[in-house]
């Protein structure tokens, strides 16, 4: 199983707003330079994530995107079910009354989205703090 590229990069910029300073914005242009990637193709990455809820856009000259939600309320899933859609995964090719492949697959399914649904982005901010500043510290 893969993700797009563009859950890898939402998740990335999830974790980039959530760093910063409340109330703050930072434009497409410096998000895109960032992560190494074209302001397009961000723009559609950033334009689902708002959709979602997730983030909001000001417009003007100080605008960009923040966080729209409470930090400790954005999980993984969050995310993932913004840009990938909530689809299963696996799709019974042999559509029959009781498919046991079917049921395991869906089953693990949901195991995976509880787990995301747990793991929240503010712990990986968290976790890099901590990390930094311990570095410093050295």
């Amino acid at each position: 199983m893969k993700y797009s590229n563009a859950t890898n990069y939402a998740l990335h910029t999830m974790v980039y707003l959530i760093h910063l300073p409340q109330g703050n914005t930072v434009g497409v242009q410096e998000l895109a330079k960032i992560q190494k990637l074209s302001p397009t193709y961000l723009s559609k990455i950033l334009t689902k994530l708002t959709k979602a809820g997730l983030i909001e856009s000001t417009p003007g000259v100080k605008g960009g995107y923040k966080i729209s939600r409470f930090q400790n309320e954005v999980s993984f899933f969050d995310v993932i079910k913004a840009i990938e859609g909530d689809t299963n995964l696996f799709d019974c090719s042999i559509h029959h009354e009781g498919c046991l492949i079917e049921e395991t697959m869906q089953q693990a399914e949901e195991n995976m989205k509880k787990e995301l649904q747990s793991k929240l982005l503010i712990d990986i901010v968290k976790k890099a703090e901590a990390e930094r500043s311990v570095e410093t510290n050295q």
